[in-house]
């Protein structure tokens, strides 16, 4: 057989350049920013470091990872463009300094995963962080524009309520939020989640887990049930949308329960809200929820490009 070596090169060549650029890429980082409201309550369980710092150090061995940590404290409140910029999958934990958060500054973050640029870890009491609120806002205008007509949708006017949630509790016999009205005068009111619950308990009670979907990437390497020996409880409901994937759930010898691992799709990008915590329990010195943020920040880029 003859073989035209003229001819042949270049083909060597170009399949040697597509196997270069295949391994680079597959050597390609994602990269994690971790942001910390910073409590110093939190130093009563993880000793000279905040949560956040914990999880970066954890986070920071493991392969394919490249992870930095980022305050409220911080220049641009942490969550400057340019470091955003390098970022793929922000996680966040706040609690008790929400109206800090400047509003410009977390919009911007908002922006950022609807258009699938980046990809949202909320950690137990973030379900206030201003940028989760603000996307479980935006799921439930997409959800309720879907509930009317076809026909209506581009004309439709609407009227939204409760936009400011913060520091406003839930009964447990109250209403669901999200949920949309229709006026006399035609006008849609949709009022929003008020993302909060009715009932915690901080007394470090353990919590029993269930992996509801064992197959979802997520929950790669996790037991069907394991344990958090100490953790503050969350009770049901919880007045965000119907998320389109529970992944874990929890629930206490007192016989509460919550969702708490639960997936959504927001414009282009996801938001991934995991419950465990509280800033004077050593959640994240555990090595299951440590696996939980390390699947959720490997898949959610991927799942963001879908």
């Amino acid at each position: 057989m003859n073989i035209n070596c003229g001819s042949a090169i270049p083909f060597v060549a170009t399949i040697l350049l597509l196997l270069s650029n295949g391994m680079a890429a597959a050597q390609t980082p994602v990269r994690v920013l971790v942001w910390d409201e910073q409590q110093p309550e939190q130093k009563q369980a993880y000793g000279d470091k905040f949560l956040g710092e914990t999880i970066v150090a954890s986070l920071r061995n493991r392969p394919g990872l490249s992870v930095r940590s980022a305050a409220l404290r911080d220049p641009d409140q942490g969550l400057s463009q340019n470091l955003l910029d390098q970022t793929d999958v922000l996680i966040v934990w706040s609690h008790v300094r929400v109206r800090e958060q400047d509003d410009d500054i977390m919009e911007a973050v908002v922006q950022r995963v609807q258009q699938g640029r980046l990809s949202l870890i909320a950690l137990h009491s973030a379900h206030w962080h201003k940028v989760f609120v603000r996307l479980m806002q935006e799921r439930a205008k997409t959800d309720a524009l879907q509930q009317i007509p076809e026909t209506q949708r581009a004309s439709a006017k609407w009227e939204y309520v409760n936009a400011s949630p913060y520091g406003k509790g839930v009964k447990a016999d109250d209403r669901l939020t999200p949920f949309l009205e229709t006026g006399t005068d035609g006008v849609f009111k949709l009022t929003l989640p008020q993302c909060v619950f009715p009932a915690w308990r901080p007394d470090g009670a353990p919590s029993h887990v269930t992996t509801r979907l064992p197959d979802h990437p997520i929950a790669a390497g996790l037991p069907a049930t394991w344990d958090i020996p100490h953790t503050e409880m969350y009770g049901e409901p919880f007045h965000v949308p119907e998320p389109d994937a529970v992944i874990f759930e929890e629930r206490w010898d007192k016989g509460e329960f919550f969702r708490s691992g639960c997936l959504w799709k927001i414009g282009k990008g996801h938001v991934f809200y995991f419950r465990p915590g509280h800033e004077i329990f050593p959640v994240f010195l555990q090595a299951e929820p440590l696996r939980v943020l390390e699947n959720a920040a490997r898949w959610l880029p991927t799942a963001a490009t879908e």
